[in-house]
């Protein structure tokens, strides 16, 4: 069955897009078939796997607007099984272009359910804000995971998300669940990140991945390359952490546990 996850956090800057890219490509080297949505009006996701602006003629924004079919905007990358649904700058008009549809946070979840091309993966990369984007991912997903920064305040963001996500389950998704929480950008030399894991594994337990993503040099350089970790340098620490997360992921199998 295809499973559709969003990965999502209301606070920018947390590693969404780096997480989308490379844990796709992880799944993607185990041989499942894999599809990033590109939902960030931003485009970061469709640039870093080296999709250009001027060959995205198809993207979200017309799956959304004009209910573009799936299988004509997804296009695949230089990855292996990996494919993606570009998006561009248009995206960030939908708020106000869709506001009076009555099914407007259903669309999304339409062109999934109407697409003719399924995926063993779909991996939804969210704007990091709550808007009719974010909200259009939640409603067409099986789960969330929320990458969470190994920094001051992290978890303070955590609760909003959380009540999002029990709205959603309650008006439109009831079977919404929480694949977990990844900390990225961990610095295990670091006392203030050793004390947000704490916190975060205290006050969260098992919905922490035990995996967490490094802070690593090779990593942030992969996006210049439109390249994925693995890709780039597969020996680095970011490639093998990415690695590491798919196959848990993966042992977690579907999320059953009420969380929020």
């Amino acid at each position: 069955m295809m499973r559709v996850i969003s990965i999502t956090n209301q606070k920018g800057g947390v590693g969404k897009t780096t997480t989308a890219i490379n844990l796709g490509a992880a799944l993607a080297k185990t041989g499942l078939s894999v599809l990033i949505v590109d939902l960030d009006p931003q485009g970061n996701a469709s640039t870093g796997l080296g999709v250009s602006a001027s060959s995205r003629e198809l993207t979200t924004y017309d799956i959304l607007i004009d209910g573009a079919a799936l299988e004509d905007v997804a296009k695949p990358t230089d990855i292996k099984n990996l494919a993606i649904a570009p998006a561009t700058t248009d995206l960030s008009s939908t708020d106000v272009e869709l506001g009076q549809r009555d099914n407007r946070v259903f669309l999304f979840k339409d062109a999934l359910g109407q697409s003719s091309k399924k995926y063993d993966f779909v991996l939804i990369d969210c704007p990091p804000s709550l808007s009719l984007l974010t909200l259009n991912a939640l409603v067409a997903s099986d789960s969330i995971l929320v990458p969470l920064q190994a920094e001051f305040f992290a978890l303070e963001g955590l609760s909003q998300l959380m009540l999002t996500v029990r709205e959603i389950r309650e008006t439109a998704n009831p079977s919404l669940r929480i694949d977990g929480i990844v900390l990225t950008m961990h610095d295990a030399r670091n006392r203030l990140s050793r004390q947000v894991e704490e916190d975060a594994r205290t006050n969260l337990g098992d919905l922490v991945f035990t995996t967490m993503i490094p802070r690593n040099v090779r990593l942030s350089e992969a996006p210049s390359y439109a390249l994925p970790v693995i890709a780039y340098d597969p020996a680095s620490k970011g490639a093998q952490a990415y690695l590491d997360l798919a196959k848990e992921l993966i042992e977690r199998g579907t999320p059953k546990m009420e969380t929020a």
